[in-house]
């Protein structure tokens, strides 16, 4: 599909609950549904929003049909790097299942049962966020010791690998070094996911100065089929696993604008939200904004 065809089926109220379909549910996260299939797995992102690790009453209308088809585009971009969790035959696979919803559709996934890896697998390529906070303490981002005197969203000398834990729901991810990530999944296991998730972000980064976008981090997740085969799995280089900004507005000394939830984020710590639940309900321009983030990305990339 291209984005114009992606842009013109979405919804026009946010979809924040998947419900009526016969397959049991068996996890529910901040963004996705996951059915089960029997021989496989059915990956739904509604378009419920976060922020600050709460979930908003109001979604992005369309936000998990973009996320999703954003995907399925950096799964084929990546496809020579490694395999993906994908079904071959998505379309054949929705229909001899029965799914024949459109919208449903776009925003699902039907995918290989696999292992997932207990770790997230975060690269950073620019000073900032968290990176930036630690930096201006320690001079180091995660145990990496850096130059003195690099501004706020520099580039970095090279990209750096800092893997987390995978927390439980309601808890946050912890930084791991080396050593914790070889003995979480393994010596040989951990040094691939290592240097797959850095050829990824090296490919997603150059794809994404061709669009006209910078990508500054994001995050991956692998797993394992049944011989130990390496897998990207869940979500690939979309505007919520990835710090995405306009090239042609990136200078270095601030935090620039990135393609995602900034105008929500702006929007609650400006009226002084005290971050637990519940959240307010967000006014209709800054949905209204936020959804063209996302569809601009959208756009960058697919042309």
């Amino acid at each position: 599909m291209t984005s114009a065809q992606i842009a013109a089926a979405l919804p026009a109220r946010a979809v924040t609950s998947i419900d009526g379909l016969p397959f049991p549910r068996i996890a529910s996260g901040k963004v996705r549904e996951i059915f089960d299939l029997g021989d496989a797995l059915l990956l739904t992102a509604t378009d419920r929003l976060s922020a600050f690790d709460v979930i908003l009453p109001d979604g992005i209308p369309g936000k998990g049909i973009i996320l999703t088809q954003i995907s399925n585009w950096w799964f084929a971009q990546v496809a020579h790097l490694l395999p993906n969790h994908l079904l071959p035959d998505q379309a054949g696979e929705f229909a001899r299942r029965g799914i024949t919803d459109r919208d449903l559709q776009l925003r699902s996934m039907i995918v290989r049962k696999l292992k997932p890896l207990t770790i997230e697998c975060v690269v950073r390529g620019y000073l900032v966020g968290s990176g930036w906070a630690s930096y201006q303490k320690t001079g180091e981002v995660c145990g990496h010791r850096l130059p003195a005197g690099l501004r706020q969203a520099d580039k970095l000398p090279q990209p750096l690998f800092t893997p987390t834990t995978k927390a439980p729901k309601g808890q946050h991810d912890e930084p791991i070094n080396d050593a914790q990530g070889a003995a979480a999944v393994g010596p040989a296991l951990y040094e691939q996911v290592k240097a797959t998730s850095l050829a990824l972000y090296s490919l997603g980064h150059d794809r994404a100065r061709a669009a006209g976008m910078i990508l500054a981090d994001t995050k991956f997740e692998f797993g394992t089929d049944g011989a130990g085969n390496l897998v990207l799995i869940d979500e690939v280089l979309t505007p919520d696993s990835s710090r995405y900004w306009p090239a042609d507005q990136y200078r270095p000394d601030c935090s620039p604008p990135s393609y995602d939830k900034q105008f929500v984020r702006d929007h609650l710590l400006a009226i002084k939200w005290n971050q637990t639940p519940p959240a307010p309900p967000l006014p209709a321009e800054v949905i209204r904004r936020t959804q063209e983030k996302y569809l601009a990305a959208l756009k960058n990339l697919l042309g």
